[in-house]
């Protein structure tokens, strides 16, 4: 099974989307999804809640967590959100950026359209590498 690791500072509206979309569209089997920040903050943000419930998605029981090498141990790829000189590395993973604006305070059109585009880029990355519930 192949792990991917999404990642961004705080842990708290990016990589929580991007691994629940990740794990929604993905065969368990194939492939699965953390999420982790390098400084993450107190809880996944309200807004970024509200608008992964309008997909059926309950985010808020998920407690941000800090990166560790434990945390990655295995993983096969890192796809960072936009940290810029903050963002995290690991070891044997391959690593791509997804430049993303942070939702935090963000009106909830925005927080959608953020959520629309990494949604698109999960679903794109999960179908090149065939691991899509069949």
């Amino acid at each position: 099974m192949t792990t991917v690791v999404f990642a961004c500072i705080h842990n708290a509206g990016r990589s929580q989307m991007a691994a629940a979309l990740f794990n929604l569209v993905c065969d368990p089997a194939k492939a699965r999804a953390i999420s982790a920040g390098t400084n993450p903050g107190p809880r996944v943000h309200p807004e970024v809640q509200a608008a992964m419930a309008e997909l059926g998605v309950d985010l808020s029981g998920i407690a941000p967590q800090k990166l560790t090498a434990d945390l990655a141990a295995g993983a096969s790829f890192l796809i960072t959100m936009g940290c810029g000189d903050q963002c995290p590395v690991v070891p044997g993973a391959v690593r791509d950026d997804w430049p993303l604006p942070d939702p935090k305070g963000r009106p909830i059109d925005e927080v959608r359209a953020i959520r629309d585009d990494v949604r698109g880029r999960v679903e794109r990355f999960a179908d090149a590498h065939g691991w899509t519930r069949g």
